[in-house]
Formats: structure tokens, C-alpha cells, sequence
């Protein structure tokens, strides 16, 4: 099970300076818009697009031409700042609560990685042993085995120079499993799964293929269906019983392959005998499924972002995917979530949220916990949405 602790960014977009700590398995976002909730996202798929391309690539789908101009907060000077704690079993008896620190910042026009530094402690007091340590594209990594080491002092430290300043130091060095804490750093990394679905691109026939895991856009969608009919009925049947109860009529979905090598995706309303194709099925149906499908994945991922889940969606379903959604965190796989809806928020735990609140052009983050006045009225029996509702989340009042 992995869980992100900690973050801190520092020159990053509207985050002049900011801390999220304590973070729950189940975090959720609250802000108006331009407040910064996407960019905790963007965050996330920012250091997955470096690990398999570099930071100028990264840093240019963010910002455009400008890259890094555009991504470093305006008016700000120095680098852009990223560190994450992240609690992670690497193979230990005991899980590890590893520090990744990134400083990214501009030389000779180009984006680099200034310093990059990854540690952690072997126990559960001490200093944390550093373990990659890497300035301008140089630098030292350890590559003994580390249940072998009890002291810091027996770390075997090895040099290495990356082919460019602008590549991550966990890129390269995670090719090679002499660096055994930068790998499962890195597949960490690569394994987490940023939502960006689009119904548009989930209806269309597929051509014939395999697909386990539902694709960031949802293009996939059939094919991870006849996959679970496949190779996991059992969670194939739970979607289905699910997909019943929330849309009146539905009593059957099937994914169908041609004799053209399409797979086409059919819904079954019990009120007609003919199915009806994905292209003709409702948005909220098709959103739905597509939920349903990343929420019972049987291996979930170690990180799931979804932006405002309840788009499409009627209001009396969002208590229960919200339910499914910590179930989700609960059984391995840590989820932030951002919402503008107060029936999401109803369903939602005081210490499972953060707001953020754009001050003189920057953003600030507060945790509902440690406002006293939602925490007492939480506590008398109050739901999280009525009282962001009505105002009580300072600078994210919706109305």
C-alpha cells in the first residue's frame, strides 16, 4: 500500500508556498474555481510525464512553448519546488516513509533539474539515510542491498552522470535494480492513474485487443469489460448488479466482438429486446460504468485522481460512489478527488478535506479539521456539503 503524507510546492502555478500534511488515504478537494485543485493533479502527472519523457517535455505540456515560465508562479523568482513523503512498502517488514525532494530550475534558457534528492529511514527513529542524491545531472547513489546495511557508514555510494540535466535521476537509475529504493519509487510513480475521462472517446467501437486496466481518457472501455468477463466474472457480475440499481432499465451490459474485429459495447433495457450500442446510451450511464469500472479494479492503483466525479451524474448517486471511492483508498490504492458538489460533500468525513483559498493572487490550503467552527458543527450531526453550502469554508463559498 502506498500513501502520500506530505506535499510541498513551492513556485509551482497559484502555489507561491504551500503544505498539504497528515494527508488521508481519502483526500478531497474543495476551492472555488482558479483556486488550485487541478493543479494538485497536475502535480501528480507532472512528475509521471518526467519519469517517462524528461522535465522539459513535462514542463511543456503543462505550460507551452514557455514551459517553464508558465508553470513557475507569476512574479515569482527562483526555482519551482516539489517534495513528497510517501509511505511505501519496499519490501521491508515495516513500510518506509520516503522523501523525494525535486528543484527545478532554468540554465541558459533551459529547464533543469537542480537537485534531486531521494531518502528515507530504515526504522522508525533516527535520521533519514539518503539515498540518491543528484545536482545538474550529477551525482551519488547508493547500491547495496538494504536489509544487508545497518549502519550508514557501510552504504556503497556509486557516481553517475545522466545523459541530460533535465532528465530524473529515479528515470534512469530505476532501469536497474542495483538502486532498489529509486525502483519502487519509480514504479510507484509510473502505476498512478490521473482521470481525465472523456465520454466521447469511451462510446466509439474498439478494434480488437487487450486492455486490463481502463485508460486515462476511457477510449478503452470495452475492452476492459470483456476483459473482466474474461478473467474476473466475479467483479464482471458486482458492475453489472451496480449498473442496475443506479440506472432504471439497464439489466445487462455485454462487450461484443464482430467479425470485423470491432468491439462493440451494448447496453440491455428490459423493456426492449434489442440491446442498445455505447453511441446511444446516456452520458450519465456511460460515466457511471466507467467509475464503477476504475473503483473495482481488481488491482487497484497505488494513486487514482479524479476531477469533479459528479459531472453527468444525478445527485442521489453521488453518497454512495463517494462511499466507493474511500472503499477504494481502504483496500490499496490512495484517491484525491476534487468536487463542487455538496451531495458528494455530504458523504464525506471532516478529516478527509482540504479547501484552498486564493489570497492576493495566491493560493493558501486549509484542512476542515482544524477549523473549530466545522469541526463542532460536524460533531452535533452537520453534513460537509450543507455547510460548504452556506458559506462556511472561508473563500470557497460557492454561491
Amino acid at each position: 500500500m502506498m500513501r502520500i503524507e506530505y506535499i510541498r510546492l513551492k513556485n509551482f502555478r497559484a502555489f507561491k508556498d504551500i503544505t498539504l500534511k497528515d494527508i488521508p488515504q481519502f483526500c478531497v478537494l474543495v476551492g472555488a474555481n482558479g483556486t488550485g485543485k487541478s493543479t494538485i493533479f497536475s502535480v501528480f502527472g507532472f512528475l509521471r510525464d518526467a519519469m517517462t519523457t524528461n522535465i522539459t517535455a513535462a514542463l511543456g505540456r503543462l505550460g507551452g512553448s514557455r514551459g517553464f515560465q508558465e508553470v513557475r508562479t507569476r512574479g515569482c523568482d527562483g526555482p519551482i519546488e516539489i517534495e513528497l513523503k510517501i509511505r511505501a512498502d519496499l519490501g521491508r517488514k515495516a513500510s518506509n516513509l520516503i522523501t523525494y525532494s525535486l528543484s527545478i530550475d532554468e540554465h541558459d534558457g533551459r529547464p533543469v533539474v537542480a537537485r534531486e534528492v531521494l531518502k528515507y529511514r530504515r526504522g522508525s527513529a533516527g535520521q533519514p539515510w539518503r539515498f540518491i542524491d543528484f545536482t545538474m545531472g550529477q551525482g551519488e547513489a547508493v547500491t547495496n542491498e538494504l536489509e544487508k546495511v545497518k549502519d550508514v557508514r557501510d552504504l556503497v555510494r556509486e557516481t553517475q552522470r545522466l545523459k541530460s540535466p533535465d532528465i530524473l535521476a529515479i528515470k534512469g537509475l530505476a532501469q536497474f535494480e542495483r538502486f532498489p529504493a529509486v525502483v519502487a519509487l519509480g514504479n510507484l510513480i509510473e502505476e498512478w492513474h490521473l482521470s481525465d475521462f472523456h465520454i466521447s472517446r469511451a462510446r466509439p467501437e474498439q478494434e480488437a485487443g487487450y486492455a486490463e486496466h481502463l485508460s486515462r481518457e476511457g477510449e478503452n472501455l470495452s475492452l476492459v469489460i470483456e476483459y473482466l468477463y474474461k478473467h474476473h466474472f466475479d467483479v464482471f457480475e458486482i458492475i453489472k448488479e451496480k449498473i442496475k440499481t443506479r440506472v432504471p432499465g439497464i439489466n445487462n451490459i455485454e462487450a461484443k466482438t464482430t467479425e470485423e474485429g470491432r468491439v462493440l459495447l451494448k447496453f440491455y433495457d428490459s423493456a426492449f429486446s434489442d440491446p442498445i450500442l455505447a453511441r446511444y446510451i446516456s452520458d450519465g450511464t456511460i460515466k457511471m460504468l466507467a467509475y464503477l469500472i476504475l473503483l473495482y479494479d481488481p488491482k487497484p492503483h497505488p494513486l487514482l485522481c479524479v476531477e469533479e466525479p459528479e459531472n453527468q451524474l444525478y445527485p442521489s448517486l453521488l453518497w454512495e460512489l463517494a462511499e466507493e471511492f474511500r472503499s477504494y483508498s481502504i483496500r490499496g490504492g490512495q484517491v484525491f478527488v476534487s468536487t463542487h458538489s455538496p451531495d458528494f460533500l455530504n458523504a464525506i468525513k471532516l478529516e478527509e478535506v482540504f479547501w484552498f483559498e486564493k489570497k492576493n493572487g495566491f493560493t493558501e490550503v486549509h484542512r476542515a479539521k482544524n477549523d473549530e467552527q466545522l469541526a463542532s458543527f460536524m460533531a452535533e450531526g452537520d453534513q460537509m456539503g450543507y455547510l460548504w453550502k452556506a458559506g462556511l469554508f472561508s473563500g470557497a463559498n460557492p454561491k
